[in-house]
């Protein structure tokens, strides 16, 4: 204790120019050892802090932060569990030029933290956050230089959330909504957020800066695909496991993204020919594609893929188990630039495999696949008691 206490002192009375800052899992200071940032000549610039897992802070000990470390920007808070409002509070109300802030592990903030700490936010990063869409409303009337959000273990975000902050025109990063005036959004994560719906895809299809979409367990069917490539601009788009998109869907989404780089739909065992068919016939700038775990994809398949798209460099297609030794020889004749193919595939032969890919494997596709050697789907039963950390 005596140890942290003089290193207090020692950086309050020598670095008069110190801004950065982090006392991340250090336990043995108290709330008064606090005052020593403060006080004398140092960390009176202090921009950047970190509190992570700093539990015995109460909101004494933020209020004495406060008191000496007015230019706070960037605070950093993780694993506090006891974090409440009050401690921030105590912390805002004299550092008013915080900017952004990080909150994982803190679950018993409340919408009363957001409110004295909107004003000046430009960006936010939330984990398991209770007033998820109220949070969305706070950041539109509060919030009017927000550039980057993101949250996460927030399941309860629905559409309205992408609503609400149809004000902030200034977003460049969104994680998990989105808004119909963000001009400057580019890249857009809603993955494993199953109440976003066909309404959300629609306010997202009206953004014509979108350039990159993950939708991996969302709600989205085959209409918000639709809506999703009006614009044309999508160049990465995600997703998998997902049993409610069709072939029509993939067909009309690529009939809009004909500058689509990188398509990772994969462990979509209803998808057939047409979707990859549609896909080599309108996207002919892709350079990576993944579409393992689709077994009904053939031979047919990666030839279109390889007659109309010669820019590949990436290739998956683990689990596809019709594929033939056929399948090798197209992209060896279509597509020079390969340089990563992924494939295991019981119909193709080890000599000819190890001519394209540093290793073979011929085994049933596992169990979570969900479909067995001949490509029919089987009851998925958990078998795996304990998985290696």
């Amino acid at each position: 204790l005596c140890f942290v206490l003089f290193c207090f002192f020692f950086l309050q009375s020598s670095f008069p120019n110190f801004q950065y800052l982090s006392l991340a899992h250090c336990r043995k200071f108290r709330d008064k050892g606090l005052l020593y940032l403060g006080s004398g000549k140092g960390c009176h610039k202090l921009i950047y802090l970190d509190l992570s897992s700093c539990i015995q802070i109460s909101d004494g000990g933020f209020s004495n932060i406060a008191n000496g470390c007015s230019r706070i920007q960037d605070l950093l808070i993780k694993k506090m569990p006891a974090l409440t409002d009050r401690c921030i509070q105590a912390l805002v109300e004299k550092c008013r030029q915080i900017m952004s802030v990080v909150f994982l592990d803190c679950p018993h903030l409340s919408d009363t933290t957001f409110k004295a700490l909107a004003e000046c936010l430009v960006k936010v990063s939330i984990e398991g956050y209770r007033e998820q869409n109220y949070c969305f409303e706070l950041m539109s009337k509060c919030c009017p230089y927000m550039r980057r959000i993101h949250m996460a273990d927030c399941q309860r975000i629905t559409d309205a959330a992408l609503k609400m902050i149809l004000p902030l025109k200034r977003i460049l990063v969104l994680d998990v909504a989105d808004c119909i005036r963000c001009h400057e959004l580019t890249y857009v994560n809603l993955h494993y957020y199953e109440n976003v719906t066909d309404a959300g895809a629609e306010a997202l299809g009206n953004m014509s800066s979108l350039i990159s979409i993950g939708i991996c367990g969302t709600s989205i069917s085959d209409s918000g695909l639709t809506v999703l490539s009006c614009h044309g601009k999508i160049k990465k788009f995600s997703i998998l496991e997902r049993k409610n998109i069709r072939d029509t869907g993939i067909h009309e989404f690529c009939k809009g993204t004909k500058y689509l780089e990188h398509c990772h739909i994969s462990y979509c065992p209803q998808l057939t020919d047409e979707a990859v068919k549609a896909m080599a016939f309108r996207c002919h700038t892709l350079t990576s594609v993944n579409r393992a775990g689709c077994p009904k994809m053939a031979d047919t398949c990666i030839q279109c893929l390889a007659a109309a798209c010669h820019y590949f460099h990436f290739l998956d297609v683990s689990g596809c188990v019709h594929l033939t030794d056929k399948a090798l020889k197209y992209l060896w004749k279509g597509c020079k630039p390969l340089q990563i193919l992924k494939l295991y595939c019981r119909n193709m032969t080890k000599q000819d495999v190890l001519e394209y890919s540093q290793e073979h494997n011929d085994a049933d596709p596992p169990s979570w696949f969900g479909y067995g050697r001949d490509g029919n789907i089987v009851p998925f039963t958990k078998k795996h008691t304990s998985e290696p950390e």
